[in-house]
């Protein structure tokens, strides 16, 4: 199978971040979809720091794909939901530090808070071989 191809369509501004306008997935493909990663690490324990938060839900975004046989470039669609007053310019380093140039079609959502005030980052993700 071969990877997701995106797009960013000449007929509308180009993209404001790192990320594409839409992403195709071809007929035949086997698709993962991720449930939303806090920033929770392995051993359970939380980060205090918004920055190591951020950087740990990518991580385990990471580790679910390679547990599941994939990688960041099989990423077709990610959700990020962030607490309001959270710096979206951490967020972009997290990412690009866990995703590097890959850059799935994606939405970024400020929120009130997650299900328990201690998190400060979710994000949830589909993925295609």
């Amino acid at each position: 199978m071969s990877a997701p191809e995106f797009n960013n369509p000449s007929t509308v501004a180009a993209p404001l971040g790192a990320y594409s306008h839409a992403g195709w997935v071809r007929s035949g493909s086997d698709t993962l979809f991720i449930a939303g990663q806090v920033g929770v690490r392995p051993d359970g324990s939380l980060p205090e720091s918004f920055a190591e938060q951020a950087d740990e839900t990518f991580a385990n975004i990471v580790r679910v794909l390679s547990a599941n046989g994939l990688k960041p470039l099989h990423l077709v669609k990610i959700n990020l939901f962030v607490v309001y007053g959270q710096a979206a310019n951490v967020v972009r380093e997290a990412r690009r530090k866990h995703f590097g140039e890959i850059r799935p079609a994606s939405t970024f959502i400020f929120v009130p808070q997650l299900v328990e005030p201690k998190y400060l980052i979710e994000v949830e993700g589909i993925a295609v071989r």
